[in-house]
């Protein structure tokens, strides 16, 4: 492995999404992102520090193939497969700000033994997105 001069800065989750305006809009209205960067085929959306990058996955040329569905690695059935976290700090008041309809129902804001407490939202395909912040010592 490399030495200590390497340093991981941060990572960046790419979702498959199977309509990229419709997720793009949730982002932006839902979870107040901002669009970056947009192609017919990637969004770069942000907030504060955080980027998420959707990508669509639209590709319909596996139907029918069964000898080897996965050609193009954008099939449409890999849209809604992918999940990640998000650090929010003052999560109480994030949370009090998103629409409950869009609250994962096993994901309510609750503290996880874990030392994390966070909440869960499902995009329009299902991807998982999970704010969390860390418990105060002690908690």
């Amino acid at each position: 492995m490399a030495g200590d001069d390497v340093i991981w800065g941060a990572a960046v989750p790419a979702l498959p999404v199977s309509d990229l305006e419709r997720a793009i809009g949730f982002y932006e209205s839902r979870l107040g992102m901002t669009a970056l960067h947009r192609e017919p085929r990637i969004a770069i959306l942000g907030r504060d520090r955080v980027e998420i990058h959707l990508w669509l996955a639209g590709d319909e040329r596996w139907r029918g193939r069964a000898d080897n569905p996965v050609q193009s690695g954008a099939e449409s059935f890999i849209a809604g497969t992918a999940s990640c976290r998000v650090l929010v700090h003052a999560i109480d008041a994030f949370h009090a700000s998103v629409d409950p309809a869009i609250i994962h129902p096993n994901g309510p804001l609750a503290d996880k033994d874990y030392g994390m407490r966070e909440f869960a939202v499902l995009d329009p395909d299902g991807n998982l997105v999970t704010f969390f912040a860390p418990l105060p010592s002690g908690e």
